[in-house]
């Protein structure tokens, strides 16, 4: 008789269906189709093939493509032979994707078609990369994925990994200075895992069974693709992935696929809803739409639930804690609208929170302050960075999330904005994200950011940054006047651009660093 398998790594987690559910799908990404059995064999061969290039116990290696069934065969390959993953953002301008290739001491690099152009322009400049190998064809003198796989033995490596190893190696976004490096241990992505009988009525969504059929179509060097996608493997659920996130072929596999459960951010959601056959749709299969990066809108939440009928959860959390530290439940997303609906839910089991000052003092409860974090699943640190990890985990293991809010009387977060970004105008402290929150009310308005801009009489200024529904015209004082009816004067935008949209990075969140750059351009500092 066969010793069930416990996953304490995630090399465990192909290990363990292989063994109980071999013939069941495991991943499907276009036309091919991959089992439990088949996956583990893949997986193994990917680990035997990195340790035949030398790979020690550790070292890291790279992957820069879209999203593909491939990309969690290295993954799960890397787990296997100890090896650690580094996901490169393809978005990324040729020098960014030197850096982070460079900094990480990457020894192997996986590369896309798509992609060849841009690591051709910097191959030279990669310092520690011995073998560069194809997502494709074979091209110049790289070695081809499958041929290469296809060359390696499917016997399981059987290398010792342990919970504390480092599994992944995921860079922040950058949208200041260089990223860096998140290192996320094995354990982490097993630590939120409670007994069933023992979690709140309210976190079901949360659980997950070989019979929910995963949609993965956010990025996969984002917290929020390789930590979905690791979810519903760890199921033992069908996972159809996605190269990346297109409306259209979303509702395709809703349909197709019969999915049950999606993670996105609401900005996606709006993308899917705005396509012509939304409304023609079978959505019955789904359970819950998970959503993240920001709070829904109130107009886009009546209009997701009267389309697609499910439940709603909203996530906030961070790369730095191996994705999500809060939930705000489906039962308190409420059509007519509530105080909560603002929030960003409370914890999760296991998960602390707390709301400190500068100092690192504890604030009461309802002053806003920055939101800390403690967590089983807390990075070890940021990659070669001692100060930068010293600054952002405290000596009694509390994870400064840079995110400044507040708690209510019940436990429940509200996040107002990123510590950098508030807005100091005559001494007084404005949250862009409360403004946003008014501003997003009114019915001209389809998206909104708000930046603090130099004022030579008050320091800084608000700015808002509009953009209105399609065919709407609105001016600068019918924005400032709907602003007065909702929140104070001294929070109300003192002028208003128009664009046609907002810029912003693949996990959803507006860059208002590139909305501030123009108005602050020649100033040693970005604060007035």
């Amino acid at each position: 008789m066969t010793t069930p398998i416990e996953p304490k790594t995630l090399g465990d987690i192909p290990r363990l269906h292989a063994q109980e559910r071999p013939d069941d799908v495991a991943l499907v990404f276009g036309d091919r189709v991959t089992t439990y059995g088949d996956w583990n064999r893949r997986v193994n061969r990917v680990a035997n093939g990195l340790l035949a290039e030398g790979v020690a116990p550790q070292s890291r290696i790279a992957f820069m493509d879209k999203n593909s069934d491939y990309y969690f065969d290295l993954l799960l390959g890397a787990a296997k032979a100890n090896a650690v993953m580094v996901g490169i953002n393809w978005r990324l301008a040729p020098p960014e994707v030197a850096y982070i290739v460079n900094d990480a001491k990457a020894e192997v690099l996986f590369v896309g078609l798509d992609f060849f152009p841009v690591i051709e322009q910097i191959k030279d400049q990669l310092t520690t990369v011995r073998k560069i190998i194809s997502m494709a064809e074979p091209y110049s003198d790289w070695d081809a994925y499958e041929p290469w796989i296809g060359r390696q033995p499917d016997s399981d490596p059987q290398v010792a990994v342990a919970g504390d190893d480092i599994a992944i190696q995921m860079y922040t976004s950058g949208t200041t200075g260089h990223p860096k490096g998140v290192q996320l241990r094995h354990a982490g992505f097993f630590a939120m895992e409670r007994d069933p009988d023992e979690m709140p009525a309210d976190f079901e969504f949360n659980l997950w069974t070989e019979d929910d059929v995963s949609l993965v179509a956010m990025p996969a060097f984002h917290i929020g693709g390789t930590g979905w996608g690791i979810q519903g493997l760890r199921a033992g659920a069908k996972n159809v992935v996605l190269s990346e996130f297109v409306p259209g072929v979303v509702l395709d596999m809703i349909q197709q696929y019969r999915i049950t459960k999606i993670f996105m951010v609401p900005a996606a959601m709006q993308f899917v809803l705005a396509e012509p056959n939304a409304r023609e749709i079978d959505y019955s299969s789904i359970k819950y739409i998970l959503y993240g990066a920001s709070p829904i809108p109130l107009d886009l939440l009546r209009e997701a639930i009267e389309v697609f009928q499910c439940g709603f959860i909203q996530l906030y959390g961070m790369t730095e804690a191996t994705g999500s530290v809060t939930y705000l439940p489906a039962e308190d997303h409420d059509l007519g609208g509530n105080e909560r609906m603002r929030s960003a839910g409370k914890p999760f089991p296991g998960v602390e929170i707390c709301i400190m000052d500068e100092a690192g003092n504890t604030v009461p409860t309802g002053q806003v302050g920055e939101i800390c974090v403690k967590s089983p699943a807390l990075m070890v640190g940021y990659w070669n960075l001692d100060d930068a990890t010293k600054k952002t985990i405290t000596p009694e293991g509390w994870l400064r999330s840079g995110d400044a809010g507040y708690l209510d009387e019940d436990g429940y977060v509200y996040v107002h904005d990123r510590v950098k970004d508030m807005i100091v105008s005559g001494a007084e402290n404005i949250y862009p994200a409360e403004v946003e929150s008014a501003l997003f009310g009114h019915p001209e308005i389809a998206d909104v950011a708000v930046i603090g801009v130099p004022d030579e009489k008050w320091g800084e200024a608000v700015k808002a940054v509009v953009v209105t529904k399609e065919g709407a015209e609105l001016s600068e004082a019918e924005v400032q006047k709907f602003a007065r009816t909702l929140i104070a004067g001294y929070k109300v935008p003192k002028s208003v651009d128009f664009i046609d949209a907002l810029p912003r990075n693949p996990s959803g969140k507006i860059l208002k660093k590139d909305l501030r750059a123009p108005y602050w351009e020649g100033r040693e500092r970005q604060v007035n």
